[in-house]
């Protein structure tokens, strides 16, 4: 077998490894972006062979290609799509424009495993060939942003929403087994009132989940389907007939996948990943507080509020001997942060489109899928390895709530705002409680006052 074969494109020849099954436009991007090492990630793969094999079966229904290329590439999608090549994919994430070396990558690779299925050999492209056959009726303009549209949908499937139900889960559980548990209430990094753990079951996701996915396949380049009555086959490409290519795309994955209304607009404007990107920060948001408080709550165990203690996972200093840190909280502050910044890219991203297209699709791609794989697994780890098996401290919470002196607004009501004052004024002076001293002046008896400084009832909303 020889080692190297010689593949042709518009620039002329380039010999590349026998062995590989990309071709020769992948391996000029390999050549010209060296950038960072990142390869695109699993779910942005296998995007685009669900959406590759839907249009090869209806090309095949249609006539548009043989039934033989169109069976061929679609058996090669579905090894794809159980792991197997996935190490040809090998084009940079920062690439050129649109995605187009990305999306060549993925034809080169079908067309080579398609033509070893038909027991063919790599690189004989006039029986099979990335452009004319795999790539039918299809253009880097429609194929990129659709293929973002289905990697969304993937990987929130995948990684968010399981993710979420599992952390909503543990902290609706915390929030009824802390539920006799009194906490102090701090605003300003200051004692407040008496609150309960209900906050922790007030986690909602419900905001990061899209609507019906609409896809721009069936644009062409700009949007008004360059294939329409082009070509030998004098047909439609099958993603201009409305429905037809996306029922087969649902058909593959069980997905509610709608044509665009206006597919010039969906290739134009990618407002609604910027959208969705935006509904991850939100949740990111909400998220790194929920993390920041778990820290707060657990510090100590001497000079903190250690309130809780959230369960060591590993040891916390090379130095220090039996130190642990809430690192599993500290983790999840990293990736939301890092969530934040993606969508900050993003958005910029996404104002950077010229006329009929934006040709940043590629950055937008990898941060999108990115920012919910490592949010959904950030969220799973959180609540497998923190929130389950995290303790309360009920002696040490109720003595830091009996000492506030925000206790003194209950008795508000009944002393005065002047005496209650004073009565504050002694008890930081003093270090007395504020029970103590209504006591000893003989402001309130002992079962009023009992009343008027019921801590658990106070814990609870009206």
């Amino acid at each position: 077998m020889a080692e190297f074969r010689t593949e042709r494109d518009s620039m002329g020849e380039l010999a590349l490894p026998a062995e590989v099954y990309y071709g020769i436009q992948t391996a000029r991007a390999i050549a010209n972006f060296p950038i960072s090492g990142i390869k695109p990630l699993p779910t942005y793969i296998d995007a685009c062979m669900v959406l590759k094999k839907a249009t090869a079966l209806v090309n095949a229904e249609l006539g548009c290609i043989s039934h033989e290329a169109g069976m061929a590439i679609a058996m090669a999608c579905d090894e794809i799509l159980e792991g197997q090549y996935r190490s040809q994919f090998v084009v940079d994430v920062y690439q050129a424009g649109a995605g187009t070396s990305h999306h060549m990558n993925v034809n080169e690779v079908l067309a080579n495993r398609a033509l070893e299925i038909l027991g063919d050999r790599k690189g004989n492209y006039g029986r099979l060939s990335p452009n004319d056959v795999v790539n039918y009726g299809q253009s880097t303009n429609d194929v990129i942003p659709t293929a973002i549209r289905i990697g969304a949908c993937f990987a929130l499937d995948r990684y968010l929403y399981p993710a979420l139900t599992e952390l909503g889960t543990q902290l609706r559980l915390k929030a009824l087994a802390f539920d006799d548990v009194v906490q102090a209430g701090r605003t300003h990094c200051r004692t407040r009132y008496r609150c309960g753990w209900g906050c922790f079951g007030g986690l909602r996701g419900d905001r990061v989940r899209p609507g019906p996915a609409s896809a721009a396949s069936g644009g062409g380049t700009v949007g008004v389907g360059d294939w329409r009555q082009r070509g030998r086959h004098r047909v439609e490409h099958p993603s201009c007939l409305p429905g037809t290519h996306h029922r087969a795309v649902a058909g593959i994955y069980r997905l509610r996948f709608l044509p665009a209304p206006n597919l010039m607009a969906a290739m134009q404007s990618l407002g609604a990943f910027v959208g969705l990107s935006g509904a991850l920060r939100n949740l990111a948001q909400d998220i790194n507080k929920i993390a920041s408080d778990l820290r707060l709550l657990d510090s100590g165990p001497a000079t903190g509020l250690k309130e809780i203690s959230l369960p060591p996972v590993q040891p916390g200093s090379s130095i220090m001997p039996g130190k642990y840190n809430p690192v599993m909280a500290e983790m999840m502050n990293m990736v939301c942060f890092q969530v934040m910044g993606l969508d900050s890219a993003i958005a910029l991203a996404a104002q950077a489109g010229q006329l009929q297209l934006n040709v940043m699709m590629p950055l937008v791609a990898y941060d999108l899928l990115h920012m919910i794989e490592i949010l959904g697994n950030g969220l799973e780890v959180l609540a497998r390895r923190a929130i389950a098996g995290m303790v309360a401290h009920p002696e040490h919470c109720q003595h830091s709530a009996e000492t506030s002196l925000a206790l003194v607004t209950a008795l508000n009501p009944h002393l005065g705002y002047l005496t209650c004052a004073e009565i504050a004024k002694e008890s930081l002076q003093t270090g007395k409680s504020l029970r103590q001293i209504v006591l000893e002046r003989g402001l309130l008896d002992e079962i009023t006052l009992a009343q008027v400084l019921d801590l658990a009832a106070m814990s609870r909303p009206v």
